[in-house]
């Protein structure tokens, strides 16, 4: 019985953990970290912030800016880019990594890329071609996807 007891209570724990963990929160520029304010600054200079956000999910915290023109950021907790998303315009070439970039001009120079993505394993770009290159964190081609 007290094993049934201690499950039934671990497990509305998990619910009650599971049911804010998905809680937005709209937030100014100037609530982001310092470091995402100077990468928007830098980056994107020209365009106009239509909203950010405070995203906490169960195991982490980000940030994402999305401008009038519909591109988006998001950033980490500690401020880092994590994804540049252009939907009609294309990433700024210095957001790119310079071994990636002279990957994609060597072999792709009529295309720009218009989404990069970046975690602890990899970067994922996307071309205006509609390719997906997966580059490892030492800049090798892993993967390509049409």
């Amino acid at each position: 019985m007290k094993k049934i007891m201690f499950i039934s209570v671990v497990l509305l724990m998990f619910g009650i953990t599971f049911a804010h963990a998905d809680n937005d929160k709209p937030i100014t520029v100037d609530q982001l970290p310092q470091k995402s304010q100077q990468f928007i600054k830098q980056h994107f200079p020209k365009e106009k912030v239509a909203f950010a956000k405070l995203e906490r999910d169960f195991l982490e915290t980000k940030y994402e800016v999305v401008f009038t023109n519909s591109s988006k950021v998001e950033f980490l907790k500690n401020g880092d880019w994590k994804e540049v998303d252009c939907k009609y315009s294309t990433v700024p070439v210095a957001i790119i990594p310079s071994q990636i970039m002279k990957y994609i001009k060597q072999n792709y120079p009529d295309v720009s890329v218009v989404q990069i993505d970046r975690d602890k394993r990899d970067y994922e770009v996307k071309l205006t071609n509609g390719l997906e290159l997966t580059f490892d964190l030492k800049f090798n081609l892993i993967d390509i996807d049409d």
